[in-house]
């Protein structure tokens, strides 16, 4: 056992290494196949714990943005729930593989790395869904945007990818294992060349996926504005923040007049560009309204509503280049903890930080795309998202499916300071366009921002509180992927896979 608890350990840090912003992608192959090391042959009950310890290896460090300002507490909480989750696949696995008298006898078959990933995508689809909603934050596929496997998210989404990073990590590990066992003459079966096959067909297969990058132009303008100080009081100066991207756009504007930047066919403010309600507030409308008649081109403004009755919504407002509303969109999925409290008495118990969200967000109940029309001919239709939900897989091909051309992603970085939150959620949206084939417009309001081409490749990168702006031509596509087509269901036939491992295991070990 303390040899397996080493070993789970060193996988969680690989798992966690292989994120940005250390982005050693290839560490989550190792991590991985480490992780199906340490759960093979432990029996279930130890499986879980040293999957637990997987997970705190990796989640401790990973998830640390998250207790920035506000303590230890909330921060072990979040770190400790998901790393459950990594216990539940190990003990799944340990399950499907036989326990410990099954998998004691002979060497690992073929069957087991693809065992270890069936489990591994179980967990994530466990811990991406539940409870309130799931956090699907740190999914294995979202450490592999530079990755040869990103390809595979055009195929069957996130859930593809992770499943190719622990299927290849596990299947090199136990290659290795079969062969030294083969020529010790420990071995009766010469499985190794199959899954040194499998983890390199894997890969092959992952590089050879498309990745279309054609599409009628339309003119991005991406405004960083950039807030007086982080932290969770940044919005204490909301009047500064708003002025900020005024001042940006009309500096813009004025660039355009010039020649020197290209006009715009449409604007993208950051979430939380204006905390004042500009339609309530009189004074930030018409700030609002000067920006779009300058620069003469609609923007998407993220702002905090003072509704409904004794709650607020967060909201992207879609205003037309002479300054009115034409469409709105309401965040679908408003952040347990942050944006709303659950079981607030309870919670209060272990920290009045729950005191901060004093009027809860409330959830929009539709999807809203909004259309430009674009100099080049046609319109750019923007599919919204706000913030953490460009992590749910549903929310993102909501958009899509209904006929979004461009993805936008407006995030509020703020609140977690010079952390690598950011650059974690920045590569997220590029394995979005890698998944769906669209470009991503990803806009914070303090960095890091980028323009994502659907090849997943960022564009015009910004630097942490700075005020920017980014200008280019984004492609737009209507073509939907494999991975768009198929929705959920690749991770609802690995999850079935999973669970029916488990249960013959079961049968296995009662017979």
């Amino acid at each position: 056992m303390p040899l397996r608890l080493l070993i789970a350990l060193v996988a969680g840090l690989c798992l966690w290494a292989a994120f940005p912003a250390i982005d050693a992608w290839p560490l989550a192959w190792v991590g991985a196949g480490l992780w199906s090391l340490a759960a093979y042959g432990a029996g279930p009950g130890r499986a879980f714990l040293l999957g637990t310890a997987t997970g705190l290896a990796c989640f401790g460090p990973l998830l640390s943005w998250s207790g920035i300002y506000v303590g230890v507490l909330p921060w072990l909480a979040l770190a400790v729930s998901q790393s459950l989750y990594v216990g539940a696949g190990a003990a799944l696995f340990a399950l499907a593989t036989g326990g410990p008298r099954g998998a004691r006898r002979g060497t690992p078959g073929w069957s087991v790395p693809l065992l270890a990933a069936t489990s591994w995508v179980a967990a994530e689809w466990a811990r991406a869904t539940t409870p309130w909603g799931g956090f699907p934050w740190a999914r294995l596929a979202f450490s592999q945007a530079d990755s040869p496997l990103a390809g595979w998210a055009a195929v069957g989404g996130a859930p593809a990818v992770s499943f190719a990073v622990v299927l290849i990590g596990s299947a090199t590990l136990w290659a290795g294992c079969a062969f030294w066992r083969r020529i010790r003459g420990g071995a009766r079966r010469a499985v190794f060349p199959v899954l040194a096959l499998l983890a390199f067909l894997t890969v092959l297969l992952g590089v050879t996926i498309p990745r279309p990058t054609d599409g009628e132009p339309a003119a991005v303008l991406l405004v960083q504005g950039n807030v007086p100080q982080a932290g969770l009081d940044f919005n204490a100066q909301r009047r500064a923040v708003l002025d900020n991207h005024v001042r940006a756009t009309m500096q813009a504007a004025a660039e355009v007049r010039l020649g020197v930047r290209a006009a715009p066919d449409l604007v993208v403010w950051p979430e939380n560009a204006s905390d004042i309600d500009p339609l309530r507030e009189a004074d930030a409308a018409e700030q609002i309204q000067a920006a779009t008649r300058a620069i003469d081109a609609p923007i998407l403004v993220g702002a905090v509503l003072d509704e409904p009755v004794g709650h607020v919504t967060n909201a992207a407002l879609w205003y037309s280049p002479a300054g009115h509303v034409t469409a709105r969109y309401d965040k679908r999925h408003p952040v347990p903890f942050a944006e709303y409290i659950p079981w607030r008495p309870f919670f209060r118990l272990f920290s009045d930080h729950v005191d901060r969200v004093s009027r809860d967000f409330v959830a929009g109940e539709r999807l809203v795309l909004f259309s430009a029309p674009v100099a080049a001919g046609g319109e750019a239709v923007l599919g919204p998202n706000i913030c953490f939900e460009v992590a749910y897989d549903d929310l993102v091909r909501d958009g899509v499916v209904a006929g979004a051309s461009i993805i936008v992603v407006q995030t509020n970085n703020a609140t977690f300071g010079r952390t690598d939150e950011s650059v974690q959620q920045l590569a997220i949206s590029r394995l979005r366009a890698i998944e769906h084939g669209r470009s991503v417009i990803h806009n914070s309001n303090v960095g890091v921002s980028a323009l994502i081409t659907p090849d997943g490749v960022a564009h015009d990168q910004t630097e942490l509180f700075t005020t920017a702006l980014r200008s280019r031509e984004l492609p737009r596509r209507t073509e939907l992927t494999l991975a768009t087509r198929a929705g959920r269901w690749p991770e609802a036939l690995l999850t079935l896979a999973a669970l029916g491992g488990g249960i013959t295991g079961v049968v296995r070990r009662r017979a």
